[in-house]
């Protein structure tokens, strides 16, 4: 009895247990399956972070390559300081006759005031080292379908400027009389020189002649155009519009640029996001909204 008794218990239990293990072994078609899957998402997530690196090293490179050109300028205008100096006399008369010349009550009302100088002074040497940057990041991490468009027209802005600076070298106000350079005047609150916002020491490496257009400005520009395009909260988009306005009078109060400078700054901008128009429907740059196809298809650009 006992005997039978285990072996009913035996053949009755076996079901209960063929029946959980069916249900709780996976089953290896949907293991493989599955694992495959996984197998390949992984591939494809490290390819894509394999090329999401290289065009950031590309990315970095291109736009250092960029800027570095602006030291080339030094030599290209090397012994033409009359000539700058001529064009600088001459923008400032023009803009008299015309009635549109504030600089000279800017820089003298900063000039006379630290409150206001000094300030100015460190926004103008400081921000375009780091608003415009943080930027560009922010456009590739955010918003990476507007990058390619976006940092074309930087980049053709700043290349454009920087054939204005070789080809028409002009000495800013603070190089001309009637005028107080407030750099120079508080250079020993901040790290720069007489050599407008150049690093002590570093002086003889930077363009002195680099006044028309003003740069500055037209980064700012670029910045504030993309805070505001894309911006999510209303606190950006206000910063993003102010931006380029605080640039413009700081240019000007400290004796950096004139009125035309910073005019030539917005155009050069404008005529940077039409060339880079004509490139875009060219096909030589990507249109906002289009995928870059070195990103691999179902894979999302972080937003991290």
């Amino acid at each position: 009895m006992t005997s039978e008794r285990v072996d009913v218990t035996a053949s009755e239990s076996s079901p209960a247990d063929d029946t959980l293990s069916i249900v709780h072994s996976p089953d290896p078609v949907v293991s493989v399956t599955e694992a495959q899957r996984l197998g390949w998402y992984r591939r494809l997530q490290t390819h894509r972070k394999t090329w999401m690196a290289i065009r950031g090293f590309r990315e970095i490179l291109l736009i250092a390559g960029v800027y570095s050109l602006y030291d080339a300028t030094r030599y290209l205008v090397a012994g033409k300081s009359s000539e700058a100096f001529e064009n600088g006399h001459s923008i400032l008369h023009f803009e008299k006759v015309v009635g549109l010349a504030p600089e000279h009550w800017l820089n003298k009302a900063f000039s006379a005031h630290m409150a206001l100088g000094l300030p100015a002074d460190y926004i103008y040497a400081t921000l375009h080292y780091i608003v415009t940057p943080v930027v560009l990041v922010w456009m590739w991490r955010r918003h990476g379908s507007a990058y390619s468009q976006a940092r074309s027209v930087l980049m053709v802005a700043t290349i454009l400027g920087l054939v204005g600076f070789s080809l028409l070298p002009v000495a800013p106000p603070r190089l001309l009389p009637d005028f107080i350079d407030t750099m120079a005047k508080f250079s020993h609150y901040g790290w720069w020189s007489n050599a407008a916002s150049a690093p002590r020491g570093l002086g003889a490496d930077t363009n002195q002649y680099a006044a028309l257009p003003s740069l500055h400005v037209g980064w700012a520009l670029w910045c504030g155009w993309q805070l505001v395009q894309y911006g999510r909260h209303r606190v950006t988009q206000v910063l993003g519009a102010l931006y380029p306005i605080v640039l413009s009078v700081v240019v000007m109060a400290t004796a950096n640029h004139y009125l035309i400078d910073v005019l030539a700054g917005f155009v050069t901008v404008a005529l940077a996001f039409g060339i880079v128009r004509l490139l875009t429907m060219a096909g030589l740059v990507l249109p906002p909204g289009a995928q870059a196809p070195d990103v691999p298809a179902g894979v999302e650009p972080s937003t991290a």
